[in-house]
């Protein structure tokens, strides 16, 4: 997730995801309005180009280890919040890193030994916990909006990164660069991407990576992806529609999206269903087997708890009945499905993913 502060900025990345154009799917009847739509989750497809993840239930550890310092956006990680995640259910996590923000300018690009102890920590405690991580490299800004001039820092922080975790289990995943977006687009995606692929090739030979695409790796973004000529690379997408549901009373936002928005009506299903239709099409014309990974919806208070419910259950079974597994945004610090000691009465139960793992 990008904290994005201007509704035009907003405005686009709904624009690269709500799948315009697209055909919607002829499956699914239409719910009336604030129903959920009866999306019955399948098995998990399979690619015939590349590899597909196992990444089952899957939440972000949002606003964590992307702010400036751990805490500034919320609580820092506790130890025991793992376990707490597994035993939920989750067989996966994802966690947003700044890395750019703790590194020097300048060659050799080193990262401040005390946040990186910390990151491998965070990892350690995972993975200990039976879970897959998958490490993303969040909020370069730099890199976005030069991507000429910050692409050889973008690969060396990738080679410092991957040499750290070389002999972590297989159950961890990169994720080069989140939401990439203002220049860094899908023609100029590989000239930048190569670099820091080959990097950690040198010492992750066959670790899986996941790229995302322009326009904030919204669903439109996968009709130009291009994809590197390696085996072990996955595709990703992000979906925060409708944005004007999703984002409602988020003060991050200039202007901040008005409240009372609901979800589950006949123009929101349109356009899922013309959303999945985009990433069966994408799966039919590349072999290739993405995954959402992010989507969720504001926790103002003034939201009813049943309306995130309704959004976080229908986004995740809908994406399911493609075979197409999500990962939810976040745990516990923004778009909570996590509130102090507990969990949002209803809400993990809410998350589906595919009947089986791949």
């Amino acid at each position: 997730m990008k904290r994005l502060h201007g509704l035009m900025s907003a405005i686009a990345l709904c624009a690269a995801g709500c799948g315009g154009g697209a055909t919607a799917l002829s499956t699914a009847p239409m719910p009336k309005p604030g129903e959920a739509a009866p999306y019955a989750p399948a098995a998990a497809a399979r690619p015939t180009t590349g590899i597909a993840l196992p990444l089952g239930k899957c939440v972000n550890m949002g606003d964590h280890l992307e702010p400036p310092h751990e805490g500034d956006w919320g609580r820092p990680i506790a130890d025991g919040d793992f376990t707490i995640i597994k035993q939920a259910g989750f067989a996966s996590v994802r966690l947003p890193v700044r890395f750019s923000g703790h590194a020097l300018a300048t060659m050799p690009y080193t990262i401040d030994a005390t946040f990186m102890t910390r990151v491998h920590h965070v990892v350690d405690l995972a993975t200990a916990a039976g879970l897959n991580v998958i490490i993303d490299m969040h909020n370069d800004d730099e890199l976005y909006s030069d991507p000429a001039g910050n692409g050889a820092r973008f690969a060396g922080l990738w080679k410092l990164v991957a040499a750290d975790f070389a002999t972590a289990p297989a159950s961890v995943w990169f994720e080069l660069a989140n939401e990439p977006h203002d220049k860094l687009t899908n023609a100029n995606l590989l000239t930048i991407l190569n670099p820091a692929l080959a990097a950690i090739r040198l010492t992750n030979p066959t670790r899986p990576v996941i790229i995302g695409g322009e326009g904030y790796s919204g669903v439109g973004s996968l009709a130009t992806l291009p994809m590197p000529a390696d085996p072990n690379v996955v595709p990703t997408f992000h979906s925060y529609d409708p944005f004007m549901f999703t984002h409602q009373g988020a003060t991050f936002i200039t202007p901040t999206p008005p409240l009372g928005r609901r979800f589950g009506g006949p123009t929101d299903i349109a356009g899922l269903n013309a959303n999945l239709q985009a990433v069966q099409d994408y799966m039919a014309r590349t072999g290739r087997v993405p995954f959402l990974g992010e989507y969720g919806a504001n926790d103002d208070p003034a939201i009813p708890v049943s309306e995130r419910i309704n959004y976080y259950g229908t986004m995740s079974a809908a994406y399911a009945s493609i075979g197409v597994q999500s990962c939810a945004w976040a745990y516990t610090n923004a778009f909570r499905l996590r509130d102090g000691g507990h969990w949002i009465p209803g809400m993990v139960e809410a998350l589906r993913t595919t009947t089986t793992a791949r």
